[in-house]
């Protein structure tokens, strides 16, 4: 699956989604298969919201191949296709991929940059991946 959009500026699923997209991925990755009703009226006890928006952006994201549809009778089921854990260990994957072959060491080096606010688990977990690297290197 390829998010086209990732947004900086944004925090959480809001970097890959849309507002409403976001919400739908939050909700359906709690509740995991629902119809596109059971969606909209959870939806609606904040506020009202159209039954064909809900319908329109959660098929967009069946085209996008994040969530995969099924009928049962006349009545349509949607799911995520991913984890919310494997969704966002791909798309960071892709992301640190995209940034290591556009920019290439300078993303290390802001990387490690980084590291000098992070807990020692972290930094354990990292020594242990270059070890890990050098010896299949050798």
């Amino acid at each position: 699956m390829n998010i086209k959009n990732f947004k900086y500026d944004e925090v959480g699923l809001n970097r890959f989604f849309g507002p409403l997209e976001a919400n739908i991925m939050e909700y359906l990755w709690d509740k995991d298969e629902q119809s596109i009703k059971a969606v909209q009226q959870s939806f609606e006890l904040d506020k009202p919201i159209n039954f064909n928006t809900v319908m329109t952006v959660m098929n967009r994201l069946v085209e996008k191949g994040i969530l995969e549809k099924r009928s049962e009778g006349r009545l349509s089921l949607f799911r995520p296709v991913q984890s919310k854990e494997e969704f966002f260990e791909e798309q960071s994957k892709k992301l640190t991929e995209n940034l290591l072959d556009e920019f290439g060491g300078a993303v290390i080096s802001h990387m490690l940059d980084a590291m000098k606010d992070a807990d020692q688990g972290l930094i354990e977990k990292l020594e242990q991946k270059i070890q890990s690297l050098k010896k299949d290197k050798l």
